[in-house]
């Protein structure tokens, strides 16, 4: 594919365009494969996001050095929510990016995935390595519609904890009450038990189950820079409850200039959420 296989593009009220993207850490240097560095990469990805414009966009692997560079990729209207996964806000994060000219944030947060998670970097489910979530809620402008979004990236080395953090996310959402959309790279195929908490069909359901169209095979969606692969491990999703509907599906493989912009693809999906009363909404919003 090339840089004008737009895969959906900004969309128009009432429906919201939300992608999830490992946009692969930032790495330089001789001993990097050149198709990894980020100078390799970063126009890539800069040309993914400003052709796709997601109203709602979910990174993981995201360091701070190259959050300007995708801010301005996307647009003077987006705003950022979250920060790196380390004790002191550092390191690699999972933020939530959303156009605010589209979507007004009334609440948002970012959570450890531990038995503490109001204490930035601490760990105890298996993972050696801090693990966290990031979300937020938002009253559409347009439509008046609530909705949360949420973020992460599993651990890829403990199936305990990615077990625990999928069961506390779900327990989160359905805390939470409204409709939701949860995005992430969850290091284990959608279909494997490490996960299922995600994808119970009751709570949260997998986005490509429900969708009134697919846009692209079922590609796997870790590649590591090579042709998708039909029936490969999805471990990149987007989930949603009963109150989204899913118009439209799909993993995108553009390359720009025959560069891949990260070993993973980004998933897509074009979804609706039912409106809530105005008045109310101007009550909550801020």
């Amino acid at each position: 594919m090339n840089a004008d296989a737009t895969l959906i593009g900004p969309t128009a009220p009432p429906e919201l365009h939300v992608m999830t993207l490992n946009v692969r850490r930032a790495m330089e240097g001789p001993l990097i494969a050149r198709a990894d560095r980020w100078s390799t990469r970063a126009p890539a990805v800069h040309a993914l996001l400003a052709s796709e414009r997601p109203t709602l966009l979910g990174l993981q692997e995201a360091l701070p050095r190259v959050m300007p560079s995708i801010r301005r990729a996307l647009g003077d209207g987006y705003r950022s929510l979250g920060r790196g996964r380390g004790r002191g806000g550092t390191g690699e994060g999972t933020p939530l990016l959303y156009d605010g000219t589209r979507l007004q944030l009334v609440d948002g947060g970012q959570r450890a995935l531990s038995d503490r998670p109001d204490v930035p970097g601490s760990t105890g489910w298996g993972n050696a390595i801090p693990r966290i979530a990031v979300w937020a809620e938002f009253v559409d402008r347009s439509t008046g519609a609530r909705l949360l979004a949420v973020n992460t990236h599993l651990d890829p080395f403990s199936r305990r904890s990615r077990r625990r953090s999928a069961a506390d996310i779900a327990a989160f959402v359905q805390e939470r009450g409204i409709p939701a959309v949860v995005t992430g790279d969850l290091n284990a195929d959608v279909r494997s038990a490490s996960v299922r908490a995600l994808f119970d069909g009751e709570r949260l359901t997998d986005a490509r189950a429900v969708a009134d169209v697919h846009l692209s095979p079922q590609w796997g969606t870790y590649t590591h820079y090579r042709r998708p692969r039909v029936g490969g491990r999805r471990i990149d999703a987007i989930a949603v409850t009963p109150g989204v509907q899913v118009r439209a599906v799909g993993a995108n493989a553009c390359t720009f200039d025959g560069v891949h912009p990260s070993d993973h693809l980004a998933v897509q999906a074009v979804i609706r959420v039912g409106a809530v009363d105005a008045s109310s909404a101007r009550r909550t919003t801020r």
